[in-house]
């Protein structure tokens, strides 16, 4: 019994989603995305409505089912509204910029580093310490966010580095002085 499985997806106005066997098209204002599902996974459009069923209640149909269900509704709400991931740059002399359509970063390092934006995803530098990844499709935009993040992890003596706007770095105490 799949709650998130079983939870049918209304698709609003302005997206056209287009079933090909087991192949997604989803056409929205913001782009098109498409993605092939597993084989296993029945894909019903009723309308405006999709239905995610699953044949029987095998372990893999029954992880697949919920999976399939989450990734069309990130399709659809990613076709409207786009998803975004928010970084900060902590440390001193560390800062962001962007240089065209790449974000160039300044991390300590003898050379700075320069970072290409792939296609479907802008990067956005309001000010030198924040960084926002901006694209329609949601695992694209949380793998490159994932990469910037790699380029300096934070540290958990002075808390320098690059880490996501809701992480918590939990701090470690220093070396204790001799007593």
């Amino acid at each position: 019994m799949s709650r998130i499985g079983n939870k049918p997806i209304t698709v609003p106005e302005g997206v056209e989603v287009k079933i090909d066997g087991q192949k997604i098209t989803v056409k929205g204002p913001k782009g098109t995305l498409e993605k092939e599902f597993h084989k296993n996974m029945k894909i019903n459009l009723d309308g405006n409505v999709i239905t995610v069923v699953r044949p029987d209640d095998q372990p893999e149909n029954r992880s697949l089912h919920g999976l399939t269900r989450t990734l069309l509704n990130n399709m659809i709400e990613g076709t409207t509204k786009g998803f975004e991931r928010k970084l900060e740059v902590n440390g001193v002399g560390y800062r962001a910029s962007k240089k065209g359509n790449d974000l160039l970063l300044n991390l300590g390092y003898s050379h700075p580093v320069e970072l290409a934006a792939p296609a479907g995803i802008t990067f956005d530098v309001p000010n030198a310490n924040e960084i926002i990844v901006k694209g329609m499709d949601k695992e694209l935009v949380g793998q490159t966010a994932a990469v910037i993040r790699t380029k300096r992890p934070p540290e958990v003596y002075r808390g320098k580095g690059i880490k996501y706007a809701e992480e918590v770095i939990r701090r470690k105490e220093g070396k204790a002085g001799k007593k």
